[in-house]
């Protein structure tokens, strides 16, 4: 059973967005002001990815924990509700990640993710440095 009426859930789930959302648009300034240049939502490279730095031969996924099952994370917790819509729906997606990294680095590129809880406040400065290091190296 939804704790939310059939009106509010399509309300809540139409306000999410697949790209140019926040944690996106975060990396994206922190790598611009750092110099970085790239491309967006490749959509020729498997899985379409969030940044492509070409001249790095590297790709940069920004991952929502919850979408993307981010493991040991509290932003991800299996919904009550629906259990197997959701179950489904959740391995398929994170069945898409691994063959999209897995074609990624067949084709050459190094591929870096970044989880949305690593840009709280709190943490964000040591990611996106970490982010730069990686790229570069």
């Amino acid at each position: 059973m939804d704790n939310h009426s059939k009106e509010v859930r399509s309300y809540n789930m139409s306000h999410i967005r697949s790209k140019d959302n926040k944690p996106e648009e975060l990396v994206r300034k922190y790598l611009f002001s750092k110099g970085f240049r790239y491309r967006k939502n490749v959509k020729t490279l498997p899985g379409c990815p969030d940044i492509v730095l070409p001249k790095y031969k590297t790709v940069v996924f920004i991952n929502g924990c919850f979408w993307h099952m981010h493991d040991g994370c509290p932003k991800f917790v299996w919904p009550k509700s629906n259990e197997e819509y959701w179950t489904k729906k959740l391995l398929r997606n994170k069945k898409r990640d691994d063959e999209s990294r897995s074609s990624l680095e067949e084709l050459g590129w190094k591929v870096l993710i970044v989880w949305e809880c690593e840009l709280k406040k709190a943490v964000r400065e040591e990611r996106l440095n970490l982010l730069c290091r990686q790229i570069t190296k």
